[in-house]
This record gives structure tokens, sequence and C-alpha cells, in this order.
């Protein structure tokens, strides 16, 4: 099928590469308004620039847009509006309400749209594909060190929003409360926040980021009636604790570490599954072609992209009121 890229900054050159990678898209070109970079691109990568949007929109079936957020939801309105398939990065628009247009666009106009929460394609959560999820606690931490690049939307919409994500895809549940805290250190928007959601069914989860650290983080720890599950993003690492009954456990021929409890005898087993190195930017390219090609609802829908926007606007919400609140 043939594609567009809109936008061609820094990660919009990783995409172009993951595109060439994968010999069923046929690149059509690029669109981005920065003389400037496109020459640097057209050279570099020898690939057509296209200097009217319409142009390279009508060329394609599926769109790339890889653009900063604030064009995200204008970008995207023409290509439904022109029926074609988008692949949009996160987060899904600016506002809910942009994301809520686009996805009744998408709807309107019968065609598929992907949200590019990556890490659901890192290794270290494939690992655990078929697991059966039912945590009740949650503590999820990314800390990044200071990048002036994404500080154009606070760090819940830059960071955070990737755990945010994570997190809604494995509890299923209607958040019903909210409760955050976050500050601003040099930039106009958060740089450091967290908050707690509780979750219809019971779950609650705590969501640290900050990218003004001075060490890398991207960990999520789940807490279930039967397991302890550690997920590193950034190593790329898996870890699964268990707690068996020590009967049962010899029954399965499993063996551990032997814990006594005030409900009996117990058996804990430490499971590293095996991790496959991938490459998650081409993958999840790869993932939209397949689904659109099999007419089915890609692995991160633009409902799921809008249902982490929902969460983190209500998170952002409640930092800038308790902020205004305290200098009030």
């Amino acid at each position: 099928m043939k594609i567009g890229l809109l936008g061609a900054g820094h990660l919009g050159k990783i995409h172009l590469k993951c595109i060439k990678l994968i010999e069923a898209y046929k690149f059509v070109g690029f669109f981005d308004p920065d003389d400037e970079n496109a020459a640097a691109v057209e050279e570099t990568f020898g690939i057509k620039r296209f200097l009217h949007l319409s142009d390279l929109i009508e060329a394609c079936d599926i769109l790339d847009i890889v653009s900063p957020t604030i064009y995200h939801y204008d970008l995207a309105k023409q290509c439904l509006e022109a029926k074609k398939h988008v692949f949009i990065e996160k987060p899904l628009t600016q506002t809910v309400e942009q994301g809520r247009e686009l996805l009744k666009l998408a709807e309107d106009n019968n065609v598929w749209v992907q949200v590019g929460h990556v890490e659901r394609f890192n290794p270290a959560i494939l690992a655990l594909d078929g697991f059966h999820w039912s945590p009740k606690f949650i503590e999820a931490h990314r800390l990044a060190t200071f990048n002036p690049r994404g500080t154009d939307v606070s760090v819940v919409l830059d960071l955070m929003i990737h755990d945010i994500d994570i997190i809604l895809s494995i509890v299923k549940s209607k958040v019903i409360d909210v409760s955050a805290s976050g500050v601003s250190i040099v930039s106009p928007t958060p740089d450091i926040a967290n908050v707690r959601l509780a979750f219809e069914n019971g779950c609650v989860a705590n969501i640290t980021a900050s990218r003004i650290s001075l060490k890398q983080m991207r960990k999520v720890r789940l807490f279930q009636s039967d397991a302890y599950v550690s997920l590193d993003f950034l190593e790329k690492e898996t870890q699964v604790i268990k707690l068996y009954d020590k009967e049962d456990a010899e029954k399965k021929g499993l063996s551990g570490m032997e814990l006594s409890t005030a409900k009996g005898d117990k058996i804990i087993t430490v499971e590293m599954p095996d991790i496959e190195s991938v490459n998650a930017i081409k993958m999840e390219l790869e993932s939209f072609l397949n689904s659109i090609k099999a007419g089915h609802v890609p692995k991160v829908s633009i409902e799921e992209g809008l249902n982490a926007l929902e969460v983190a606007h209500q998170i952002v919400n409640q930092i800038e009121e308790r902020n205004k609140n305290m200098q009030s």
C-alpha cells in the first residue's frame, strides 16, 4: 500500500527509515513545511518532497502523521475527509474535543486509525502475550533527562501518557477517581507529575513522570493476587514472581523459595520470560498495515488513543486547578 509521511523531524526520520524496511509499503513521499529540513531530508534519503499536502494525500492509501502535536488534528482531519487510513503519533490530538471529532470522521469515512503508543510493542510487554492480568495495585515510574523537544506540552502528555495507555490496556476498567499534582521547573508546563488513578474494578495505579531527572527509568510494577510483575521498558526486561500453595506447587513440579505465612506454607517462583528483540516502531507500522488488510481494529485503536488522552487531560486539568488554588 502507498504511504506518505507528514512531518520529517527527529521522530519522522526514524519512521521514514522504518517504512523503508517494510516491503509491503510503497513510500510515495513526504510533506514538511520547513524548507531547510525538507531539503536535507530529500538529499539524505533521496525521496520526493510534496509542496502541497493535498497532492500527497491524494497519492497515498495511508498517511503517517509524525508532526508536533499541535498540528495533529488539522493534518488528520484532511486525511480522514479524503478517506485515507491514518497512523498518528501520540498524543492523538491537543484536545479531547479534537480527538472525538477525528473518531467520528474515521467512523463516517470507514477508515482505520492507529495511535503511536509505541510501548505496546516493547519486548517487555510482548513477552507476556496471553498473560492473565488482574492487577489490584500498579506503580509506574517514567523518568527522563531534560530534552527541549517535547516541552510544548505537559510531561503528562509527553511522557506519562505512555504508562496511562499501558495501564488502561491492562486494567480494562473505568477510571472513577483522579488525584494529581505536578510542578513546572524549567518549562512553561509541568515537568514533574504524580497521579493516583482509582478504577471501577478496585484497582489503583500510582504513576510518576519526570523529564528533569539525572537518570532514565521506565518501569511498571503490577501486583495481583497470584503474581507480582515487573516490566522494565528501558532495559526491555520482564520478571514474573508467583506465589503458590506448597502442595499445589509440588503437584505441578514447581520449585522455588519456601515461605511460611498465616495461610500456610507457600512457594515463590521467579520467571524471566524470553525477550525477543524487535524494532518497535517498525513493528507498530507493520501491525497497522496488517490490520488494514485484514479489516480488523488496529492494536492501538483511535478509541484507545482517545481514552488515554481523556485521562491525561483529567490529570492536566487537576494539576492546573491545584496549582491555581495554591497561588491564590
